[in-house]
């Protein structure tokens, strides 16, 4: 773990092989990242479905936020964490960041064909199925927003449901929700600021395009009947990603055969921090481990 944790403190020194060990037992772990504590908005549907199941969470808060760097910095984040939890012995890799999903999921693909990767997506297609005015807002990171993959799947979309997308960068708000502040005046002002011009172009379906989001889905909704009266669709993927998961959990027989599961976390920041998130957010109280520590913990 002590090597592993040198390639996480030096963002460049990533392995270029793939000779990490690729576990196929069904008692291996599952692991779970994310540029920070937003994941845990997919960790929690993934605790509730899958209780058995011994679970990781990677939360890379000291080079948070990702919707601020380059793609190749990202996909250099991407494979250095893929590769430390390869070797805690993970069966699966959970992407639960739509950043990095889209700078970096075929990367790891790539570099490491054999292990069972789930991505998330902005919900645009149940969003699609689900407006009425045939407008929906996608809230999301610049990177997210920026990136080949994203652009794709919007015209994909666009065409088979002639439904028009309204893309809307949410800069500063994952900054905001790392800090707790999922009520703060802030935030609020931040959300009345993004949300406007989406609602006021007729927008009745809402996409949380980062997993960050649902954390503070609460003010959105406070914020759209503050404005419009009306509280509009809200799309979080969170669910889907852990259908998926069961999937080819399923497909590979790899369903643990434990009577108990559990969880662990590692961060890149503070380990207080990432512990008062998993009680705050979750309700959970598991080990935390700092592998890069800053500002105490």
């Amino acid at each position: 773990m002590d090597e592993a944790a040198k390639q996480l403190r030096t963002p460049s020194a990533v392995r270029s092989d793939s000779s990490s060990p690729m576990p196929t037992a069904a008692d291996a772990a599952i692991g779970i990242f994310d540029s920070g504590i937003g994941g845990l908005s997919v960790l929690r549907h993934i605790h509730a479905a899958l209780p058995r199941e011994q679970l990781l969470y990677f939360a890379d808060s000291g080079y948070a936020p990702y919707g601020d760097k380059t793609e190749a910095q990202i996909v250099e984040r991407s494979l250095a964490i893929a590769s430390f939890l390869l070797e805690q012995r993970v069966k699966a890799l959970v992407v639960a960041c739509n950043t990095a999903t889209a700078a970096a999921i075929q990367a790891i693909r790539t570099r490491w064909p054999q292990l069972r990767v789930v991505g998330i997506e902005p919900g645009l297609k149940p969003a699609a199925q689900l407006t009425r005015s045939r407008t929906v807002g996608v809230l999301a990171t610049r990177s997210t927003l920026a990136s080949q993959r994203f652009a794709l799947l919007q015209a994909q979309m666009q065409a088979q449901y002639q439904v028009r997308y309204l893309p809307q960068a949410c800069v500063g708000l994952v900054d905001l929700i790392e800090k707790g502040e999922l009520h703060s005046p802030a935030t609020v002002q931040l959300l009345e600021r993004y949300l406007a011009p989406l609602l006021e172009q007729g927008a009745d379906t809402l996409v949380l395009g980062c997993t960050h989001y649902p954390f503070v889905r609460p003010a959105i909704e406070s914020v759209c009947r503050s404005l419009v009266g009306e509280t509009p669709d809200i799309i979080d993927t969170g669910q889907a990603v852990t259908r998926q998961l069961q999937r080819l959990l399923e497909a590979g027989q790899l369903q643990t055969r434990a009577a108990t599961g559990s969880l662990a976390g590692f961060t890149t920041a503070s380990r207080s921090t990432l512990e008062n998130a998993f009680r705050g957010l979750l309700k959970l109280d598991p080990p935390v481990q700092a592998l890069q520590p800053q500002g105490g913990g």
